[in-house]
């Protein structure tokens, strides 16, 4: 299991390098979506759906315990503190619902942006990090990330 995790680990550097440099997807606060009523120090515009499924709810619940602190209200982000979730980086395709497990048990090392490397996040199940990402996947859809 060590060694697939490494593995997924230098598949994933590699291929969001690919990503970035292949479009010129920066991940810099000037190329976020951003508007100029942008809340405190939240680094994306995120619109909220109308409604949540209740898969949904539960993850907004546990988001709000264990990751807005870092990552915003809403997957916003936090300057200096956290990207935002709501982000064509994060975006099915690049990066999977299990990415976010490994993220979530393991951490991860920094490699989109500069903010340092992710600690594990203690406490949490993987079922409950599904329940996050059900609710990062609304928020991605509401706005525009399939």
């Amino acid at each position: 299991m060590k060694w697939g995790a490494i593995v997924f680990a230098v598949i994933a550097l590699i291929t969001g390098t690919w990503y970035i440099t292949r479009s010129g997807n920066e991940t810099s606060p000037a190329n976020l979506a951003q508007s100029a009523e942008l809340p405190g120090d939240a680094m994306a515009s995120v619109s909220v759906p109308a409604s949540f499924s209740d898969q949904e709810q539960i993850g907004k619940r546990a988001y709000d315990a264990v990751c807005a602190d870092c990552h915003g209200e809403n997957a916003q982000g936090k300057q200096g503190v956290a990207p935002p979730l709501v982000h064509k980086i994060y975006e099915p395709n690049h990066h999977g619902d299990m990415a976010f497990v490994l993220a979530a048990q393991n951490g991860v090392r920094a490699h989109h942006w500069k903010f340092g490397n992710m600690p594990a996040v203690e406490g949490v199940t993987q079922g409950d990090v599904l329940n996050i990402v059900a609710y990062v996947r609304a928020l991605q859809r509401e706005n525009g990330i399939e």
